[in-house]
């Protein structure tokens, strides 16, 4: 008999688990409570980068006489049709997982999960019906959602979520944006390019504050971000906001995060929306954890290194691991991936955290793995840095994309990297070539000493490296 295995969450994490057990021969159900593919195909990852896209031809078209071109007439944004090609995309994709799910035998269930034990789960479904699930093995796939705070009230009018903003069907003329980090930066460029008047309110001392990502490229970010109008409140946060005469008002004050030198006095921004996007939040209520007697922290899921957690024969990934992991959609699925060998394998492996790419769909766009330069301090390692800038590349000339930089930290004793970070045009695309370079123990000499295509943008990385060998 097969060994049944009972998925919640169709996420990332979720269906990819979902078909590499099918593949592997496991009986598998898999649950989901609203969409196949989870928050990064319907309200995350894929729609982001298809409004940033609308964006970017948006943003093609002004620029137009820079390549010799000439328009007549003026370009205009038809937000309702924006959005609907990001739902026509995201609907695609999805349709793809389902393709998928019946071709390998998969059972999708769709409803509200509730974790009975290890070997049962019951689904409530939209008409009310129970529906008991038996398996072998449990993964929990669950995600996150956008965090709430008392100061920011979501109302879905005025005060938005992160979830909202991707389904407005006009352009604000002004927008507060609380968060500067991933979400709230793509956000507001994507905005600021349809024509909103942006301001980014944003508790530490820099957008983009990842402790993984070097603080050169936030430098970079933030300088590219002025030069296109967009304001920046840096160390500093939203205490109260109101609604009065159809805007929203926010009181905007001292970060409590950080430090001042010189008290700043609190002022009052006001904008025709705000976004929420200071974080996110654990998907684990309503699923019975607690009166299993799990181990949580702040509703996340405590997993040790196989991914298993505090109960026998149920693992965790994705999202609800919290930031205690890393919270990317291409984790979980290799999370995902790794659980599946757990289960059905003959050796259980530990998942490696060690080099784990992440991007930012920003403009210009960041890429990065492995660590910042502050951390290579912090942990007292004894490194070299290069940084070579995109504009004295052929190809950044060549297509009007001269903002960015390349910078390799590499240990000075073994030449192998430490960790890249990259800020320009493709970025997201280049840093899986220093990636792979990071995984198979490459050294700056060998990547110097690879010819690379001529011209493009991935020369930067040869450069960068060609210095340091």
């Amino acid at each position: 008999m097969s060994k049944r295995i009972t998925i919640i969450g169709a996420g990332p994490g979720g269906y990819t688990a979902a078909f590499e057990a099918a593949q592997k021969g496991a009986t598998v159900t898999l649950i989901e409570a609203k969409h196949l593919g989870g928050t990064c195909l319907n309200c995350g990852c894929i729609p982001t980068k298809t409004l940033k896209s609308s964006a970017e031809a948006f943003e093609t078209i002004h620029q137009a006489k820079e390549y010799g071109l000439n328009f007549e007439g003026t370009a205009t944004v038809d937000m309702e049709a924006v959005v609907a090609r990001k739902e026509r995309v995201s609907s695609v994709l999805r349709g793809g997982l389902e393709k998928t799910a019946a071709n390998l035998k998969v059972n999708v269930i769709f409803g509200t999960a509730k974790v009975i034990s290890a070997n049962l789960v019951e689904v409530t479904k939209a008409d009310g019906s129970i529906e008991k699930v038996e398996g072998d093995d449990l993964i929990i796939a669950t995600g996150s959602s956008p965090l709430n705070l008392p100061s920011l009230p979501v109302d879905h009018k005025y005060i938005l979520s992160s979830d909202d903003a991707l389904v407005l069907n006009y352009v604000p003329k002004s927008i507060i944006i609380v968060g500067g980090g991933v979400i709230g930066s793509e956000l507001a460029m994507i905005f600021q390019t349809f024509g909103s008047k942006v301001t980014i309110v944003e508790g530490l001392d820099r957008v983009l504050p990842v402790p993984s990502l070097d603080e050169e490229m936030s430098k970079i970010l933030l300088r590219e971000m002025k030069k296109a109008g967009i304001k920046a409140e840096l160390g500093r946060i939203v205490e109260s906001c109101e609604i009065v005469d159809g805007k929203v008002k926010a009181k905007v004050v001292d970060s409590p995060f950080l430090q001042h030198a010189k008290p700043g006095e609190p002022v009052t921004l006001e904008a025709d929306v705000l976004i929420s996007a200071v974080g996110r939040s654990a998907n684990s209520k309503g699923l019975g954890l607690e009166e299993l007697g799990m181990e949580l922290n702040r509703g996340y899921i405590v997993a040790n290194e196989y991914l298993e957690t505090s109960i026998p024969h149920i693992y965790a990934i994705g999202d609800i691991l919290g930031p205690a992991k890393i919270m990317l959609a291409h984790m979980a699925a290799a999370e995902g991936l790794t659980v599946v060998n757990n289960i059905l394998g003959d050796k259980k492996v530990a998942q490696d955290y060690s080099i784990v790419p992440s991007a930012v769909f920003v403009t210009p766009e960041v890429g990065s793995v492995g660590l910042s330069e502050k951390q290579c301090k912090d942990k007292g390692l004894d490194y070299k840095v290069e940084i070579f800038q995109f504009r004295e590349l052929g190809k950044a000339q060549a297509m009007g994309q001269l903002p960015g930089a390349f910078k390799l930290i590499v240990d000075k004793n073994t030449n192998k990297v430490l960790g890249a970070h990259l800020a320009g045009a493709h970025s997201s695309d280049i840093i899986a070539e220093i990636t792979m370079a990071m995984k198979m123990g490459a050294t700056v000499a060998d990547i110097a000493h690879t010819i690379h295509s001529h011209p493009t943008l991935a020369e930067g990385v040869f450069e960068a490296a060609h210095r340091m060998a």
